[in-house]
């Protein structure tokens, strides 16, 4: 079955302007995906890496790309298709509370 990345964003504020049934109902859908075998995750303190040319490994603390909205958290899941894969993220904490989720097929590299 194809795989999915999500890429969630939002912020507490939005979070907390939720209705709560709503929350939860977001975070069951999160549990029944865990409990069907994606890998979920909150966002950490991002590292940009650059090694150009192999020459020389450097780092820089925090994102490299910008939001109004900070990344929240990220999941890989299977999906029937694209289609399928939008409805499931239509479901995410993120996207309904005010929030946004970005949806990636995640293609194998051969």
């Amino acid at each position: 079955m194809p795989k999915y990345v999500t890429i969630g964003y939002g912020d507490r504020a939005g979070y907390d302007k939720t209705p709560e049934d709503i929350r939860n109902a977001a975070h069951k859908h999160d549990r029944q995906l865990l409990d069907e075998g994606a890998l979920l995750g909150i966002a950490g303190t991002p590292v940009q890496v650059r090694n150009t040319l192999d020459a020389k490994v450097e780092t820089t603390s925090g994102a490299f790309m910008s939001s109004s909205l900070p990344v929240a958290g990220f999941a890989i899941i299977e999906a029937e298709d694209l289609s399928a894969a939008i409805r499931s993220a239509s479901k995410a904490p993120c996207a309904v509370a005010y929030g946004v989720v970005e949806v990636w097929p995640l293609e194998q590299s051969r």
